[in-house]
């Protein structure tokens, strides 16, 4: 299968003003003065500690759900441009049920947006939304630990039990789903200028070939760069140790030891590796899209043989919501097929539903004209629908036990790209 994702103009609409949100998420998520500092202070939530039995899962979801009711109103928090701004599915799905839906795009960065709503939490008070979207990562965690999130009756999910993938199932950082479902995913690999990269990149190590010295991009993002390290020694990021840490950071300054690296970026690394100041780099799977469209490059995108992180934005009901009933009945609603493939078709992220992909065909072969080529490159891209073979090599990112060991994980490779 090849792995150049090639230009795709339908990554244009709906695309930079939420990309940047989610490049904000991941860099601030490590040591945000927000999260370390209520960590630090021993912030207790009202709620009990995470069941860990099958058991205690139902024992909590029946004391919870037990008597709530639908009151006919759902107040939603998202992500910006994470829906289509006419808002058809929400259109269609208070049509069918009767619920209205105030919906705003109020969360910029998980930081700021749990450094908001955890006092009122913490005294049990309403963040006046029954429904958030929550990035997996260190403030997810958080408001797992300190009992901030409804446990999910998955009877009154079964659209998600039908359509979800089976990688959507059982996610890492919210085992057998029981705070969350997922909303959309993105993807961080390797993207190349085919001007001056004769033999595309296949391999993490590709970054590390002193051949293209001087000339590589890596990412000031202290996470992102430890999971290429790692993924480069074979260990999967999600169940690293603090050695396997210490090894991988040794790979990454040998790296910059050598000169292979240029520089160390932000969102900022797309226009030297369109420029060719660069000529291959990490990054994030919906910038080399936009810049395609947008300057008319030709950069590509590649999922290293060694695997590639995924992150995961997921619905989750806070435990004050007034509506949680109405919530989660608008969270199954967007497990519908039709109703996951009106939301990729405008957000054109990595979709839950992967039915959804002979919906946006069908679409595809009624539309005309600029739709028509614009929907059937969508349908036909890996990284709205990845294959199989794709979700293989995709690792999510570690799920820290404490606010001591993402410290040291900080530590240990914030020096690599600050020294």
């Amino acid at each position: 299968m090849n792995k150049d994702f090639v230009n795709d103009p339908a990554f244009l609409r709906g695309m930079t003003t939420r990309r940047i949100g989610r490049r904000d998420a991941f860099r601030l998520a490590g040591l945000s003065a927000a999260g370390l500092a209520l960590a630090a202070c021993g912030v207790q939530g009202k709620g009990s500690p995470r069941p860990t039995t099958s058991a205690q899962v139902q024992s909590e979801v029946e004391k919870y759900w037990s008597g709530k009711v639908k009151n006919g109103h759902v107040n939603f928090a998202n992500w910006p441009l994470y829906m289509d701004p006419k808002r058809p599915e929400l259109k269609k799905f208070t049509e069918r049920t009767g619920i209205t839906v105030t919906y705003k795009e109020v969360i910029q960065d998980m930081p700021s947006w749990f450094a908001k709503i955890q006092p009122l939490l913490a005294a049990g008070q309403s963040i006046d939304y029954d429904l958030m979207v929550v990035t997996n990562g260190v403030q997810f965690t958080q408001l797992v630990r300190l009992g901030y999130l409804v446990p999910l009756d998955h009877s009154k999910l079964p659209n998600f039990a039908a359509n979800a993938g089976e990688r959507y199932k059982n996610e890492s950082f919210d085992p057998g789903n029981v705070y969350s479902i997922p909303w959309a995913s993105g993807m961080t690999g390797i993207a190349y200028n085919p001007k001056y990269i004769d033999t595309p990149p296949t391999k993490i190590a590709d970054l590390w070939n002193p051949k293209y010295k001087g000339k590589v991009g890596m990412m000031s993002d202290a996470q992102e760069i430890a999971n290429f390290g790692l993924m480069l020694l074979g260990i999967n990021p999600e169940t690293s140790t603090p050695d396997d840490w210490e090894k991988a950071a040794e790979k990454l300054r040998e790296q910059r030891d050598s000169g292979i690296v240029r520089k160390y970026y932000d969102q900022s690394y797309i226009d030297p590796l369109a420029k060719g100041d660069i000529w291959l780099t990490m990054a994030w799977s919906g910038d080399v899209f936009q810049k395609n469209i947008s300057d008319g490059t030709d950069l590509r995108f590649v999922i290293p043989e060694e695997g590639a992180t995924i992150w995961t934005d997921n619905m989750v009901i806070p435990k004050t919501a007034e509506n949680p009933v109405d919530a989660i009945m608008l969270m199954d609603f967007f497990y519908e097929v039709e109703i996951a493939a009106s939301l990729a078709e405008y957000i054109n992220y990595v979709t839950p539903v992967p039915a959804a992909q002979e919906v946006v065909r069908k679409h595809a072969a009624e539309a005309t004209g600029e739709d028509k080529r614009l929907l059937e490159q969508l349908a036909e891209s890996p990284l709205v629908f990845p294959s199989e073979e794709d979700y293989a090599k995709l690792h999510d990112y570690r799920n820290f036990t404490s606010t001591e060991e993402q410290q040291k994980f900080e530590r240990i490779f914030q020096a690599i790209t600050t020294s």
